[in-house]
Formats: C-alpha cells, sequence, structure tokens
C-alpha cells in the first residue's frame, strides 16, 4: 500500500477497491458520514477531496432518493401545500402514467402501456387487447408536460440540496404545434342561445354568461348570488369551481388578472333573472332535500353544479342546436362577434374582453353579424312578457 498521505486517515480498503468518509451537515443539521468509494486509491482520494470541498462549502445530504421515492416526497410535501389542486391533480396525473423515459414516450402506444383496451369487458374489447394496436401515442404537448414536470421536482430537489444539477433542464423537445381552436360565429351562437331558451335550458343563463362575457367554465359555476348586483348591472368575477383529486373547490380565480368587475349587457341581466326565478322553483319543488348555497348555478336539489355535467350539457345542447361542436372554453373566442352583435360600445367590450390596449379589443371587434342575428339577439335580451 502507498504512503498515506497528511490528513487521509479516513481512507482505507473496502472490499475490492477503497472507501473513505467526510464529516457532512446535512441539510436538516446533522452531523453524519458521508462515504465514497472507488477500485484505487488514488480515484477515492480525488473522490475525497471533492467531498471535503464540497462539505465545507455548505448542507449537503448524505444520501440520495432514487427519483421514485423523491417524486413521492415532492408530490407530498412541496406539491400539495403550495400549488393550486388543479396543478397538483396534473403533476400527480404525469407521474403517475409517465415516469419513463421521454424519447420512449414518443413512440409508444398508451393503450398497450396503461391496458386501457384490456381493461374494457371482452365483447368491447376492439384494438390492442385483440392484437391490433391502436398506436395511441401521446400528444407532443403531453411529452412536454412531463419533460416540466420532472424538471420542476427535480429543481427543488436542487434547492434541497439532495442533488447537484437539475438533469431534466437540459432536455430540449420540439416546439409542441399550436391546436387550431374553433369558435362560433355570432350566428351560431344566436342558433344555440335560441335553442337553450325555447327548451327552458336550466343552464341558459350559464351559456349566456360564456358566451357573452367570455367567463371560463369554472368561473360560471363559481358564480354566487352575491356576487350579482341587478341595481349597478354589473357582476364580480372572483371565485371559481373546480373538481380536483375527487373533490369540488370552490376558491378564488386562478390569476389575480382573472379577478374583474364585469358590466352586465341585458341579454345577461334577463339570463339571471330567469335563473334565479327557476332557482327559486327548484327550492320549492324540492322541500326540505333542498341544500341551501350562494352558487347561482345549483341541481334541482341546490347542489353545486358538476362541471363534468356542464360539459355534457353544453355537447348535447350543441347538437339539439344543429351548430358544430367545440369545447366550452373555445367559446370565449365567440365572446367579440356576440359583443358586436349586441352593440357593446367597444371601451366596455375591452372591459368585458380583459384586453389592456382598446387596439387589442378592436382588431377583434372587427365581424358585423347579419341584422338577424342582431335582432334574435337583443330579443333574447328583453323580457319575456315584452
Amino acid at each position: 500500500m502507498s504512503k498515506r498521505r497528511n490528513g487521509e486517515c479516513s481512507i482505507f480498503p473496502y472490499r475490492t477497491g477503497y472507501a473513505a468518509y467526510a464529516w457532512v451537515t446535512t441539510p436538516d443539521g446533522e452531523r453524519k458520514r458521508k462515504w465514497v468509494y472507488g477500485k484505487t486509491h488514488d480515484e477515492v482520494y480525488e473522490k475525497w477531496i471533492k467531498l471535503q470541498t464540497r462539505a465545507r462549502e455548505g448542507p449537503m445530504p448524505t444520501t440520495t432518493p432514487t427519483l421514485t421515492n423523491y417524486l413521492a416526497y415532492w408530490l407530498k410535501e412541496v406539491v400539495d401545500p403550495n400549488l393550486a389542486p388543479k396543478t397538483s391533480e396534473k403533476y400527480k396525473l404525469l407521474t403517475r402514467l409517465y415516469r419513463a423515459w421521454l424519447n420512449k414516450l414518443r413512440t409508444a402506444c398508451q393503450c398497450c402501456a396503461q391496458g386501457k383496451d384490456a381493461r374494457r369487458p371482452a365483447e368491447r374489447q376492439r384494438c390492442c387487447a385483440i392484437g391490433n394496436c391502436c398506436h395511441q401515442v401521446v400528444a407532443s404537448r403531453t411529452i412536454k408536460d412531463v419533460r416540466d414536470t420532472l424538471r420542476a421536482a427535480l429543481t427543488n430537489a436542487v434547492a434541497e440540496e439532495l442533488i447537484a444539477r437539475n438533469v431534466a433542464a437540459v432536455v430540449r423537445l420540439p416546439a409542441p404545434r399550436k391546436p387550431q381552436r374553433q369558435s362560433w360565429s355570432a350566428d351560431e351562437a344566436r342558433k344555440f342561445l335560441e335553442s337553450a331558451r325555447a327548451d327552458n335550458d336550466p343552464l341558459y343563463a350559464a351559456y349566456v354568461l360564456v358566451l357573452v362575457l367570455g367567463l371560463r367554465r369554472g368561473e360560471a359555476l363559481g358564480l354566487t348570488w352575491s356576487d350579482v348586483d341587478f341595481n349597478m348591472m354589473q357582476v364580480h368575477i372572483r371565485w371559481q369551481l373546480q373538481r380536483a383529486d375527487h373533490e369540488l373547490r370552490h376558491r378564488e380565480t386562478k390569476t389575480a388578472s382573472s379577478t374583474a368587475v364585469l358590466p352586465l349587457p341585458d341579454i345577461c341581466i334577463t339570463a339571471l333573472k330567469l335563473r334565479r326565478d327557476r332557482q327559486d322553483a327548484d327550492r320549492d319543488r324540492a322541500g326540505d332535500a333542498w341544500l341551501d348555497s350562494e352558487f347561482v348555478f345549483t341541481s334541482g336539489y341546490g347542489t353545486p353544479y358538476e362541471p363534468r355535467n356542464f360539459n355534457r350539457q353544453f355537447a348535447n345542447r350543441s347538437r339539439k342546436s344543429g351548430v358544430r361542436h367545440i369545447r366550452v372554453h373555445d367559446t370565449r373566442r365567440t365572446c367579440a362577434s356576440l359583443l358586436v352583435a349586441l352593440e357593446v360600445h367597444p371601451r366596455v367590450a375591452m372591459q368585458i374582453l380583459r384586453h389592456s390596449q382598446i387596439a387589442m379589443t378592436m382588431e377583434v371587434y372587427s365581424e358585423v353579424p347579419s341584422a338577424k342575428t342582431r335582432s334574435a339577439l337583443k330579443r333574447l335580451g328583453r323580457q319575456l312578457d315584452g
């Protein structure tokens, strides 16, 4: 054995090579031994020198958890207490379903990998379970979300000094293509609203709000009667209703810019008054089974309206009214067209659309709807006996 260098008393033969340790302070303030190993004395010596240098710089962990164990810790101790429930739910979904190398995700059939078809009853199996792979690969956007989730977790691991470098930060992916968003013309929106009004649809007022005010689904369903001011003809948007982690949550809007006081055009006033009358009738019909709440949109027994049920009813109403099916969120793109048809002043439209500059409003405020559409929408805004 070579002569021991000064200060190397912690280096010694170990199994088929050598081992060394240094006393370090862990991130939680404890003093522990940190070990390094190698095949040769010189290799361990170099590692030991780096270990001593690193120990003098500040706290360091003595062990590094596996990625699986660290992700479980990160979700429970970092994500859940600090992020919005929907974001937390998304991170959990991505870490559970796609804890794999990103390049493999691009080509791996997720129906095969997750056994989607195999879980169906035998008579309904149609692809992977019967040897006919459907090649259901994940979208490029999902792959980016997986990378971002892993990067966020490892960034926290670096901050907690569990690892020295975030390897996920250097992973580069092709930019995902922006999906082409659909929207309705003012005439299609008019047909949709006329159909809902003619059938006395209990969600008619919600449809008016998402189309005319551009409210998001959660903002409409989270609306309370205390947020509606009929005298001032305005509504305060400050809540949203979401289902996350199998629980309905009534919480503040996602961002500060989403919170706003919006003017209510006549069509919105009329629709909300109709909704109030409908809710009063539901309360009388339900009797003791009625659950008191402040929500504008409730079930027949006063409970908050389920967001997924809203999606289903929106799709059914689209089919009944004979218009193209679009997502609920895409109705926001139709909002400007309806404001033009209702002859809402551009400055008021700017407030409703929540634009920072009037030029942005005028850019989307250019469609000139037909006289028929203008007249029909104004009729919807009048009182029933008017």
